[in-house]
């Protein structure tokens, strides 16, 4: 007696395999291998295991109009870069973008990017992607205290996750570095090198973020014990020539700081410019911590000491948690912060005032 097997549906090398296909293979409804692709909830993780794993073995791919067409969904991420901003080509542009897509990718995901002018016309974007149903949810890169495509988002009830945080969080979902914790760790650093007059300037009051490293220094300076003096913190500062000339009223005064503390590395920069200008040797007789970890900040003549951000890594997480909030998990379970890595390099030094 001859037995003969079923081939494999990869062995059929000119047909396309359908979800009907799918679900004979394995043995479950029609239904449940869709929802088990789309995600959904009410459909178990080994389910959708076992699902995703015998469609990666048949080589199934979903027709994407189709899917939109029964899900009301487009499988695809949306994120529009805002060209006006002060750093929209900053370099570590193109790893947060790659982030994005592999994070987007590995969810079955695409990535439609716009790009807008100013504050109009991204409204105007937003509106237009939404009105064509050309993303699922979006991305929103570099949280806002009065954020307008929180408020848009919310009222067209489309996902979105934020890098970055919110304080009216109702419907928000984020990743973010946790900003304040290292600025409070870059100040009880200078302070066990034996520095007690230490500078701030802060970033872009307009970016949430700003208040948070703010809180963040002074709860280092409140830890180590020492008195903020009010005319050695500066605000608003995003671009190199606002540092050098925040550096410049700071390392000018009467009594001056022996280190300062940026809330983003181009500020930081600017204050070597600014130290140059004063006589001052970055290392010896200025401690200088930045926050960012641009590339600019290796090459400066000594390294930038400053907590850097993994942007690759941000972006994949912004793509994961966005798909999960696409597919109905509650904005309380997608809330994820990660810290800064310290990249202790010559720009920090002992306060050597001190001890003379």
């Amino acid at each position: 007696m001859t037995t003969t097997t079923k081939p494999l549906l990869t062995e059929r090398a000119t047909t396309r395999v359908t979800i009907n296909d799918m679900a004979e293979a394995l043995g479950m409804t029609k239904s449940t291998v869709s929802r088990a692709l789309n995600g959904y909830t009410d459909i178990s993780e080994t389910t959708q295991l076992r699902v995703k794993q015998m469609a990666e073995r048949l080589n199934y791919r979903p027709l994407s109009h189709a899917q939109a067409i029964k899900t009301g969904r487009t499988r695809s991420l949306g994120l529009i870069l805002q060209l006006s901003d002060h750093d929209a080509h900053r370099p570590f542009l193109a790893e947060f973008l790659a982030g994005v897509s592999n994070g987007a990718s590995a969810e079955g995901y695409t990535l439609t990017v716009a790009s807008a002018d100013d504050d109009a016309h991204m409204i105007a974007s937003f509106q237009s992607l939404i009105a064509d149903r050309k993303a699922d949810g979006f991305i929103l890169p570099r949280a806002m205290v009065q954020d307008k495509r929180v408020a848009l988002l919310r009222d067209a009830d489309v996902p979105f996750i934020l890098f970055g945080r919110q304080d009216h969080d109702e419907g928000c979902c984020w990743y973010d570095i946790c900003g304040e914790n290292a600025m409070r760790d870059a100040v009880l650093h200078l302070a066990s090198l034996g520095h007690e007059r230490i500078g701030f300037i802060n970033g872009g009051l307009i970016y949430h973020y700003a208040s948070l490293r703010r809180v963040g220094f002074e709860a280092g300076m409140a830890a180590a014990n020492l008195k903020i003096d009010p005319a050695l913190v500066i605000e608003d500062v995003v671009t190199m020539e606002k540092g050098r000339e925040a550096g410049m009223q700071l390392l000018e005064g009467p009594d001056r700081p022996t280190a300062i503390v940026c809330a983003v590395d181009r500020a930081a920069l600017g204050v070597y410019q600014a130290a140059a200008v004063c006589d001052l040797e970055i290392g010896k007789s200025l401690s200088v911590i930045g926050y960012d970890g641009i590339q600019e900040g290796a090459h400066v003549d000594p390294p930038l000491s400053t907590f850097s951000v993994d942007a690759q890594k941000a972006g994949q997480r912004l793509a994961a948690l966005l798909v999960r909030r696409i597919r109905g998990e509650p904005v309380e379970n997608l809330r994820e912060t990660a810290p800064a890595n310290f990249l202790d390099r010559g720009s920090v030094g002992p306060n050597k005032t001190k001890f003379h």
